[in-house]
């Protein structure tokens, strides 16, 4: 972890500059808003032209802002700037052209730490593959019960944009950011930041595992207080590994979370208990008590990773241990994130329909057993043989769905042949009914039927939470007696 004093981006005028938004959508708009705002000559190109593309650019265009609809790929003549909207690749032949010509590429990320003022909120920073939202979340309940003013912000909803030029006044924020986010913030310095973990994702944006891990790494570079990361990780890169070759301020720390007991400048867990190695007086020999295991909802393991690292990012900031305990027994994590739907004659239903990737239901899977598991959809180019094969014992039996089902039947085959599949071969809104009333003939009293897909649900549903909606209901009719 190199350390010394990191600079400051050189300020940006942007009055009378002209300044190219890449996308339209929910960050292009309001950053061509802005931009036009403080004066600058904004030109918004698009590659679509549907009707919503037209709507947003007749808006614009009643600003004064001069809007391209259907080309995407071509640099504006005297463009000075490219703000981006994160989705797009950067592979484009827009950030091809502005390469050739010097100019620089921001996101909306960028746009936002740029625009801070001089005595704005520091940014306590969270990226990983997943738990993002769930660790800004818990991280912002525990600012909250040290009674700070703070709010969950960037990848999460709340647009960084808002939040900077609000009227809002903020002690601190905590900013959930993704990859492709980070790859268009050069300048960004947290006050400290996470990852979570790494798992191979987003990979035909990014192009390489080793490109996307560079890109969460970024969000290390500048800290001011603590570079958190995650002892237990065994992905390579490791998030630790990140933290070594990270530019930090002088004095900036390595703190670790794990669940296993924690050494010094670590936060983990004993006998039930979280705690602090990390942020305590003679941390070689003492340590700090924050909450117990049961304070996390829910308390599966990788929710206590979570809760963890979001203790870690408020501890950096000077939070009290109460506020740990206090803010995680406040949080209520959101719908569709392993939450407990219902039990019916003796079995468990947990809806983890946000589980879109192998990694994510590796982690729901390791919070139950036995297990009859619901799975399948877009698998979006992943593989299923090392999720199988790590969770085979945990399963009574599976239930796939979805157009990529039989990757995960494959791998079933492969690497659990004992466990007995049904395969749902329909994808019409019936679909999910019969693969919850399949799960309830699998399962036994004490099991968990677990849907946790490990795929995209866009070949049925129209998103994660619908799929999840879908489950729920199909769950009550079970406890209905439909």
């Amino acid at each position: 972890m190199g350390s010394g004093q990191v600079t400051s981006p050189e300020p940006f005028d942007f009055q009378g500059k002209r300044i190219t938004v890449a996308g339209l959508g929910v960050s292009g708009v309001p950053a061509a808003k802005v931009l036009h705002g403080l004066g600058a000559i904004v030109t918004v190109v698009n590659d679509g032209a549907d009707e919503r593309a037209r709507a947003q650019a007749a808006e614009l265009e009643a600003l004064g802002v001069t809007v391209r609809l259907g080309d995407g790929d071509t640099l504006p003549e005297g463009s000075e700037l490219i703000v981006t909207a994160p989705g797009w690749k950067p592979d484009k032949p827009l950030f091809a052209a502005a390469a050739q010509a010097g100019v620089p590429v921001w996101g909306d990320v960028e746009l936002a730490w740029r625009l801070r003022g001089p005595d704005a909120a520091p940014w306590l920073a969270v990226t990983g593959t997943n738990g993002k939202t769930t660790t800004v979340q818990m991280l912002a309940s525990i600012l909250k019960a040290a009674g700070l003013r703070t709010a969950a912000v960037g990848n999460i909803g709340v647009s960084l944009l808002d939040a900077v030029l609000g009227e809002e006044q903020y002690d601190v924020l905590a900013v959930e950011l993704s990859s492709y986010q980070l790859h268009w913030a050069p300048s960004l310095r947290a006050h400290s930041a996470a990852v979570l973990n790494l798992a191979p994702d987003h990979l035909d944006w990014h192009g390489s595992m080793e490109a996307y891990a560079a890109d969460k790494g970024r969000i290390y570079e500048g800290n001011r207080v603590a570079c958190v990361y995650n002892v237990d990780a065994t992905d390579k890169p490791s998030t630790e590994d990140l933290v070594r070759e990270a530019d930090v301020e002088e004095g900036c720390r390595a703190v670790g979370f794990t669940l296993g007991t924690p050494g010094p400048s670590q936060l983990g867990v004993v006998e039930g208990i979280l705690v602090d190695r990390a942020f305590v007086e003679d941390r070689q020999k003492n340590a700090q008590e924050l909450a117990e295991v049961a304070d996390v909802n829910p308390p599966a393991p990788h929710n206590i990773a979570n809760a963890l690292a979001a203790a870690a990012l408020a501890r950096a900031y000077g939070v009290p241990a109460k506020a740990v305990r206090d803010g995680l027994r406040a949080f209520t994590p959101d719908a569709h994130r392993i939450a407990h739907v219902a039990d019916v004659d003796g079995v468990a239903y947990v809806d983890d329909s946000k589980a879109t990737n192998t990694h994510a239901a590796e982690a729901s899977l390791a919070a139950y057993e036995p297990i009859v598991w619901i799975a399948g959809g877009l698998a979006k180019g992943a593989v299923f043989d090392e999720l199988v094969a790590k969770s085979a014992q945990r399963l009574r039996g599976a239930v796939l769905i979805g157009a990529d089902r039989a990757l995960i039947r494959e791998a079933l085959v492969r690497h659990a042949p004992e466990v007995p599949v049904v395969d749902l071969d329909r994808t019409d809104t019936g679909a999910m009914l019969q693969a919850v009333q399949e799960a309830r003939r699998l399962a036994q009293p004490g099991d968990t039927v677990l849907l946790a897909p490990a795929c995209a649900s866009m070949d049925m549903f129209t998103n994660y939470n619908q799929r999840g909606d879908a489950f729920a209901e199909a769950v009550r009719a079970l406890g209905a007696g439909t």
